[in-house]
């Protein structure tokens, strides 16, 4: 089993990719846990709040990981975790940086519309770059194994398709 992981800023199209390639592949994927989160309990966000939802991911993706499928899809996990905690608050606690890394992350860049849908936080241009190159400098500092994926979203559903093709046949 191999483990994937979408990161990247807000609205870039996440979520969107772990359908398609469910759909199309019946890779399954651990839903984005922050979303949920936040639809229950607002978006008020505290530290403590962002490491019940690194938490929350953490059981959800155990679960997952117990079925032992080919591919393991991530739709965001405690990396992105603390990429949200540089931007709320400016800095990043230890424990989200200690959780199991995915074998692969995929870095979806910030250069498709931007669509509010009530649990979003930055929409404008100027906080949307920041938190793309936020995104980023987490998947750097922690030395993980990472891709960009960019462009339309065909070009986004062939590079991801690539990569993940790809790390199977290494493993």
């Amino acid at each position: 089993m191999i483990t994937v992981c979408f990161h990247g800023a807000e609205s870039t199209g996440k979520s969107v990719m772990a359908g398609r390639l469910f759909e199309r592949f019946g890779w399954p994927c651990v839903p984005e846990y922050g979303r949920e989160y936040c639809e229950t309990n607002g978006t008020d966000l505290m530290f403590e709040d962002l490491l019940a939802i690194a938490e929350g991911h953490a059981v959800a993706t155990q679960a997952m990981a117990a079925k032992q499928p080919e591919v393991l899809l991530l739709d965001t996990d405690q990396l992105m975790t603390a990429a949200w905690a540089r931007m709320l608050f400016g800095e990043v606690p230890d424990a989200l940086l200690a959780y199991p890394k995915a074998d692969l992350y995929l870095l979806f860049e910030a250069d498709v519309p931007w669509i509010a849908d009530g649990t979003r936080f930055f929409g404008r241009d100027k906080e949307r770059a920041r938190f793309a190159a936020i995104a980023e400098e987490v998947l750097t500092v922690v030395g993980v194994k990472w891709q960009r994926i960019s462009g339309s979203w065909n070009a986004r559903e062939k590079a991801v398709t690539t990569a993940i093709t790809s790390a199977l046949r290494l493993a």
